[in-house]
């Protein structure tokens, strides 16, 4: 299993989130499930990377050139691909994964979770997404969610595109029984 994993380069925040993204990677690499993500070496990033590394997984980076140029990838990351825009380190980071994994995070990890959702429902991405919610940080995005739905911007089915778990031990087995995404699914992508 190969799965991308979105999540912050912050460092100033509660250690809670850094204690759930150890468990993943340690359930990850347990699993002998290869892990992309963004690259970073701080933060989240670097704590995910530094426990896979650890525990003898896989990990690959996906970052701009013009990151690396500033030194913002992992040193200890042997597998690394470069990209020349933030346009294709997202479509590089979900091509050929079994699964996308939501951390907690910023505007950029939310940026790449809701275009994961986006890709879903037009069917171009049809695999699981599975959000941490550690703390209850994704509490209000699951609350847009259901409101986008109530309102009438998706539709109900539209909410079993992506799935929110509490722990991290209860990724993996969610990711196993999620059911089958429609690649037909822009069928239905309009509410009408």
């Amino acid at each position: 299993m190969k799965v991308c994993v979105y999540c912050a380069s912050s460092t100033k925040i509660n250690a809670a989130f850094f204690e759930a993204t150890d468990k993943l990677a340690k359930a990850l690499v347990k699993e002998e499930v290869q892990v992309v993500y963004g690259g970073g070496g701080v933060g989240l990033m670097g704590q995910l990377a530094d426990t896979v590394l650890a525990e003898g997984g896989q990990i690959q980076g996906i970052m701009p050139q013009f990151m690396n140029e500033v030194e913002w990838g992992h040193k200890k990351v042997l597998d690394f691909v470069y990209t020349q825009t933030m346009h294709e380190r997202k479509a590089k980071l979900i091509d050929g994964v079994d699964a996308v994994i939501a951390l907690a995070g910023g505007t950029g990890t939310l940026e790449e979770l809701l275009e994961a959702i986006t890709l879903k429902k037009l069917g171009l991405f049809t695999k699981p997404i599975i959000i941490l919610n550690t703390n209850g940080y994704y509490d209000p995005l699951k609350e847009m969610l259901e409101r986008c739905a109530e309102e009438r911007f998706m539709s109900q089915e539209h909410m079993k595109m992506w799935s929110f778990v509490d722990q991290p031990e209860d990724v993996i087995p969610t990711i196993r029984s999620t059911k089958e995404w429609s690649k037909n699914a822009i069928k239905f992508a309009a509410v009408r």
